[in-house]
């Protein structure tokens, strides 16, 4: 199943102990499997006071990190990462709508990372944070049962991934959040041992390097009274030389697919490839009962793309909404939902609109929150994928 790769941007002082599960199921068309399940744990002063432990699981990947608390000073802590498995960069071409199996293929990887986590501010209570990663990934591609005969996989490869930026605020790693508020800017630059062209007849290339720039501005607050909730969320993407592998990939509703996930309710998961774009997210959460268990979820999405060459279509506006039910514990350690969404301008065989459903489900196996504002580190924004090997 997808799940997603969780990294912080300063080393999470919270223990977690989290299942999560989404899945989308589309009325139109032939698609790939597209959900993720997977238990998420961090454990601080694990083993010493200055150790922190994290650990994603998913069927057939894992991302860990072993977090060192002030490991180069006062304000500065250290981290190294390992994570790895099947499935994991498999990529799947959808083209105007469709899906295209014969351009589709299967990638395995693995990756070790070190990185490093500035805290600029550590008296206030929003946070600050300096982060510089650097990681060296590793991928084999294989042919799907689908993939055509004629198309020439990309070659294996390793790449250097160097990511910084700033990070003011966060948001916590749950279903729809109660408090967060960030303001960040990244960068991101991927450098390869082997590119080249690749597919039918070398129709498509793997660029040497490409570089990606990135921003988000996120509020979600909690009424204390009533418990309605708003979440906003506006994303801003530009690259230098993307290719299939590094554009920015929009589509579904899968809230924690990616720690930035692109959803576009309503549309197929990364159905939109893109060079560069603005998204806006919307929701809103309001309970229907006096003990507040039951609630009505509205989401609203819209963006302005400018798409990856030889991935455009008609208009560059692209529109989704949405709503659920969602049935929560009072102390919200479980949380499930049942929605519906309707992608507007999504290019189908019977013209636009695409239409889907779709469940999330969190179970807390310890305490959700902590006492003071938390944030976390940025994901990929394409969201790596993890499949089981039936799928």
């Amino acid at each position: 199943m997808f799940a997603p790769c969780f990294a912080f941007c300063q080393i999470d002082p919270v223990q977690r102990d989290l299942v999560q599960l989404g899945y989308n199921q589309y009325f139109q068309g032939h698609v790939p499997f597209a959900g993720y399940a997977f238990y998420y744990h961090n454990r601080p002063d694990f083993y010493r006071t200055n150790l922190t432990y994290r650990l994603a699981l998913a069927p057939v990947y894992l991302d860990s990190e072993l977090g060192f608390v002030h490991g180069l000073g006062p304000n500065t802590d250290y981290a190294i990462g390992l994570a790895g498995g099947g499935f994991s960069d498999s990529y799947n071409e959808i083209h105007q709508g469709k899906f295209v199996p014969g351009q589709s293929f299967i990638g395995h990887g693995g990756e070790v990372s070190q990185s490093v986590y500035h805290l600029f501010n550590p008296e206030d209570r929003i946070p600050l944070n300096l982060v510089v990663r650097g990681t060296f990934h590793y991928t084999a591609y294989e042919r799907s049962d689908n993939t055509d005969p004629a198309f020439q996989l990309p070659d294996n490869r390793g790449e250097f991934i160097f990511r910084g930026g700033f990070r003011w605020g966060g948001v916590e790693p749950t279903l729809f959040p109660e408090l967060a508020m960030e303001l960040s800017v990244w960068y991101e630059g991927e450098y390869r041992t082997d590119g080249g062209p690749y597919g039918v007849a070398n129709a498509y290339a793997v660029e040497s390097h490409s570089h990606l720039f990135w921003s988000e501005a996120a509020l979600s607050y909690t009424l204390p009274k009533s418990q309605q909730n708003v979440y906003l969320r506006l994303t801003a993407g530009s690259s230098i030389d993307a290719d299939r592998f590094s554009a920015y990939r929009l589509g579904g509703f899968l809230p924690l697919i990616a720690e930035y996930p692109l959803s576009l309710p309503g549309y197929y998961y990364q159905e939109i490839s893109a060079r560069q774009f603005v998204l806006l997210n919307a929701n809103y959460l309001f309970p229907l009962d006096r003990e507040k268990r039951w609630n009505v979820n509205l989401n609203w999405s819209t963006a302005f793309v400018d798409y990856l060459s030889g991935e455009d279509q008609p208009g560059n506006w692209l529109s989704g909404a949405g709503g659920g039910i969602q049935y929560r514990t009072p102390d919200s350690r479980f949380k499930i939902m049942l929605s519906y969404a309707y992608g507007v301008d999504a290019i189908r065989s019977g013209g636009r609109g695409a239409h889907s459903v779709g469940l999330l489900l969190q179970l807390d196996l310890g305490k959700l929150r902590g006492k003071d504002f938390n944030t976390t580190q940025p994901q990929h924004w394409r969201g790596r994928k993890w499949l089981l090997p039936s799928t």
